[in-house]
């Protein structure tokens, strides 16, 4: 690829594999970074009381892992210009 100086099929296999690798950081309760692209911090959700839109019953929602994704400058520059 023009962008990377690499062949195409490198370039796909290592964004083919970005999930499973961010995946298994915030699994293992890291914070992801991509210089000028943007972080991947996990977080903890509580367990919180809830309501069914449709049937207005309550619900208890179980704590889980969540993660929250914070742009870097550079990705925010390009898509800015």
């Amino acid at each position: 690829m023009e962008e990377t100086g690499l062949p195409k099929n490198v370039v796909r296999t290592v964004v083919n594999a970005l999930p499973t690798v961010v995946a298994k950081g915030i699994r293992e309760g890291e914070s992801i970074s991509m210089k000028g692209f943007g972080s991947f911090v996990p977080w903890q959700q509580s367990e919180r009381l809830a309501r069914n839109p449709k049937t207005g019953e309550e619900v208890m929602i179980t704590p889980r892992v969540s993660v929250k994704f914070k742009a870097g400058s550079d990705l925010l520059k390009e898509l800015n210009e």
